[in-house]
């Protein structure tokens, strides 16, 4: 009620009692009432248990963060053997190129080999230099040493690689054009290598060997393929069952891919377990962008192509109006299946990381009676 002058409570104001929080047993904490007369303000003072149990839920926080990064880059298991791997591919991707330049006269026909190679050779620069980094720089700790050191070991693979290009193919226009592109390549992979994220770098370098690898073995059922998917004697029953088994290359490789990135990164945390007692847990994001980087590695390498090989592509084009179409049938082809392994390795990979994760749990809360 209102306070009637003359009463003892006239001096006070009417404002009503603020409840502060609640502990954990029940129990309210009230604050006094702000006496006009001597001006002091509301304080509602926080239980210092509950201050307390804040404050160690915080450091605990802070500790397993810095038990799981410490402030450094991901390491990236298997980094040694990925980079055996692509040093044998690109060696071997150069070397059947230059047999199939070397076997056949001089002249248009090399040309045309050259440029149908070109693809790759790119795209094995590209891993070969993210894998080389990977392996040189997996022990550094800090983010922006990795990352010079990443550049500067693809620098190196790429000046190797292309030494070796101009030491063992014919000295001409086409063959400066192939080694000065593959050294592009083999540098920017090597700054995908710096990356602190490592062993997303480590699972799209396992995709793309693994999609690759599978590309060379399915090239021998391409004829039964086409038979299998109508091809005759005319020329559009030729082109539709080439689509056809192109698209279903474009699928399995993908698919392979997915599963590859996926087991990569499943059996990197694993190891990081084993090795450190805790790993940090990765996200669909992660999933997402490692299923999905074998086909952004072939879509990069259409770019780099077309880019810094350019004047061989043209040359090749020029060479006849069959040549023009066919340099724009396959340039067209590998953008699709590089479209292709994309979303079908990115979607596959998030199938597979959604299938283990496990219903969340759910804690029955009850709710206590406030306290009259």
């Amino acid at each position: 009620m209102s306070n009637q002058p003359g009463s003892s409570t006239a001096a006070e104001t009417d404002q009503p009692e603020t409840v502060g929080p609640t502990t954990g047993d029940g129990a309210t904490v009230e604050t006094s009432s702000v006496k006009a007369s001597s001006g002091e303000a509301p304080l509602a003072e926080a239980p210092a248990s509950e201050a307390r149990t804040a404050e160690d839920a915080a450091g605990h926080a802070r500790a397993d963060e810095g038990t799981v990064t410490g402030g450094r880059p991901e390491f990236a298991p298997g980094a040694l053997v990925l980079a055996l791997l692509s040093l044998g591919w690109l060696a071997a991707m150069l070397w059947s190129t230059r047999e199939a330049i070397h076997s056949t006269a001089a002249g248009v026909t090399a040309i045309s080999l050259s440029a149908y190679a070109l693809p790759g050779v790119i795209t094995a620069a590209l891993v070969t230099g993210a894998t080389v980094a990977l392996t040189a720089t997996n022990r550094l700790g800090r983010a922006t040493l990795r990352f010079l050191a990443a550049v500067g070991t693809g620098l190196v693979v790429g000046l190797l690689a292309a030494v070796a290009i101009n030491l063992t193919y014919a000295d001409n226009a086409t063959t400066n054009t192939i080694a000065g592109t593959t050294a592009a390549a083999a540098i920017i992979g090597g700054a995908m290598a710096g990356a602190r994220q490592a062993r997303v770098v480590g699972a799209i370098t396992a995709a793309t060997l693994t999609a690759q690898i599978f590309v060379v073995l399915f090239s021998r059922a391409r004829d039964p393929l086409s038979d299998l998917f109508g091809a005759g004697e005319t020329q559009q029953s030729v082109l539709d069952a080439a689509k056809w088994v192109s698209r279903t290359e474009s699928l399995l490789a993908g698919l392979l891919a997915g599963l590859a990135a996926y087991l990569y990164l499943t059996w990197s945390r694993r190891r990081a377990e084993r090795r450190d007692g805790v790993a940090s847990p990765l996200r669909w994001p992660a999933y997402l962008v490692a299923g999905a980087g074998a086909g952004l590695l072939l879509l990069l390498t259409e770019v780099i192509i077309r880019i810094g090989g350019r004047g061989l592509l043209d040359l090749a084009a020029a060479l006849s109006e069959a040549d023009e179409v066919a340099q724009t049938a396959l340039g067209t082809s590998r953008v699709d299946n590089g479209i292709w392994v994309l979303f079908v390795g990115a979607l596959t990979t998030l199938i597979v990381f959604g299938r283990t994760l496990g219903p969340r749990p759910v804690e029955d809360e009850t709710a206590e009676p406030a306290a009259s």
